[in-house]
């Protein structure tokens, strides 16, 4: 029995038009609830399941058209393999990989990504990780599709060494580490790992 209301999501407004019906087909057939939330500093999306209320998905609002697909398909690959998974599996394991390739093929076209965009994907597609964050040609080409008024700034757009603020603390940028950033604090010299995508702002510079 579905949990959510009968309405579709608007995917029309978030994705690529060519892809509106396979993202509402995939809502549909898989039956998981979906919402769209304000952006979050340290994730793009969410894959959690309760037993009272079963799947629920959700993607970041301020992604663009093909960002947000991709989000989605891998959100919606995580409830595919948990319910074909005998026992809890391994969060971006085997099982999942070959999930989310396979609901990627439909999408894999011109018709749906932008050439720049459509040919890391494909090779990305190929072993996906955890985040895109992770595959510095696809994550280029995402944030290359972002207006240039945008006031979001993460931390990839940063180069090694240069200084930001995140959660009001300042923090040196260090070298990627996956889908991660080895950061130190100034303040304390403490290393942290800070999701390459996470929302950050410059330092401010005093003379």
């Amino acid at each position: 029995m579905k949990t959510q209301s009968p309405a579709s999501p608007p995917f029309e407004r978030y994705v690529p038009l060519a892809a509106v019906a396979y993202c509402q087909s995939l809502w549909q057939q898989h039956e998981f609830q979906f919402r769209v939330t304000r952006p979050r500093r340290t994730r793009l999306g969410t894959h959690v399941f309760r037993p009272q209320t079963g799947h629920e998905v959700t993607v970041n609002a301020n992604l663009n058209p093909a960002g947000f697909l991709i989000t989605y398909l891998h959100e919606v690959a995580h409830v595919v393999t948990v319910r074909e998974a005998r026992r809890r599996p391994v969060p971006h394991g085997a099982a999942w990989k070959s999930n989310f390739r396979r609901l990627l093929l439909p999408v894999l076209t011109e018709a749906v990504f932008p050439l720049s965009v459509l040919e890391p994907l494909q090779v990305y597609a190929q072993n996906p990780a955890a985040s895109t964050a992770g595959f510095q040609p696809l994550a280029q080409a995402l944030q290359s599709l972002d207006t240039p008024l945008a006031e979001t700034l993460t931390l990839h757009h940063l180069r090694e060494g240069e200084t930001f603020q995140f959660h009001h603390r300042t923090f040196v940028r260090g070298p990627l580490r996956r889908t991660r950033v080895l950061c130190v604090e100034q303040a304390t010299g403490r290393r942290y790992t800070v999701p390459a995508h996470a929302s950050i702002e410059r330092a401010e510079e005093h003379e």
